[in-house]
């Protein structure tokens, strides 16, 4: 039991990881970012690849962070000509894009048949199962990291100017400020972060392969910003929590929904997921941690 409850805390802490970078693009600079899971799989596979040529953990890590940060700055650079629906659409196609090139390039990502043996990150020295304590215990510190540096950041003048761009660009731009240059910083910012989380979700499945990034991570990443509260960095840290809970507590809920099957459950869960979105955009549509108004 023990063991289930680390796994489901590593999981939840990635998913934070994610939400926060999210919830820094859209919910303090108004970027709709459809595309998180591309990102995530980017810093996923360049931190198993290079892991698996002889790297340390430790500059992988920071490696497949640049790679996604760098890998967003072109569809940052889009967001400055399209509106916010076509750019969802674009960062839609962009996760597409990147699951088939993963896919479809054998020679590098072994594609359908996946990536295996990716060592965990403490697996070499020698502590066993602490080996996943560790590895929340890591997680943990990262994600404390990474919403002290966001709230120093919205805190900040840069902070709130990225949030006038979310309120009125416009009006940003009428008092001498250019908007597009921090689009571009803030996007290629919270990308950065999912490509951290893709590395520690690398190392902790052990197992790659493009099924594990469909448009659905994104989805999940989107409704733990949402109960969490939008423009909140604690509600991100809440939201993802909540998702987590609720995800794994569906899977009990064949024990008390009769005639439902094990292939059943799984739109079952889903369904369950987008009720429970729903009802938090009628009763509250801030969120958790957002105030009421």
């Amino acid at each position: 039991m023990t063991a289930y409850l680390v796994a489901v805390g590593i999981v939840a802490l990635i998913y934070m990881l994610l939400t926060i970078g999210l919830n820094l693009q859209y919910g303090y600079t108004g970027l709709i970012n459809f595309g998180v899971v591309a990102f995530f799989a980017i810093g996923a596979y360049t931190a198993a690849l290079l892991t698996l040529a002889g790297w340390s953990l430790a500059p992988a890590f920071v490696v497949a962070m640049v790679a996604a940060g760098l890998l967003a700055y072109p569809i940052g650079l889009l967001s400055l000509r399209l509106s916010d629906d076509y750019l969802a659409v674009v960062t839609l196609g962009f996760s597409e894009v990147v699951r088939l090139v993963i896919q479809q390039e054998r020679w590098l990502t072994n594609g359908v048949q996946g990536l295996p043996g990716i060592p965990r990150i403490f697996q070499t020295l020698g502590i066993g199962e602490y080996a996943e304590l560790a590895t929340l215990a890591v997680l943990v510190l990262c994600n404390l990291a990474a919403i002290a540096v966001m709230l120093h950041l919205v805190r900040s003048p840069y902070g709130r100017l990225i949030q006038a761009i979310r309120d009125d660009e416009v009006a940003v731009e009428a008092i001498g400020k250019d908007p597009r240059r921090l689009k571009v910083q803030v996007f290629m910012l919270g990308s950065g972060l999912a490509g951290l989380a893709g590395a520690f979700y690398a190392h902790f499945i052990t197992y790659l392969s493009p099924d594990q990034f469909l448009p659905l991570v994104t989805f999940y990443v989107w409704i733990a910003m949402i109960i969490g509260g939008t423009g909140r960095t604690s509600g991100a840290a809440v939201g993802s929590l909540i998702l987590m809970v609720f995800l794994e507590g569906s899977r009990f809920a064949r024990d008390w929904i009769p005639g439902v099957s094990e292939v059943q459950m799984a739109s079952v869960r889903l369904a369950l997921v987008g009720l429970a979105l729903i009802l938090f955009t009628i009763y509250r549509p801030q969120g958790m941690m957002g105030r009421r108004q």
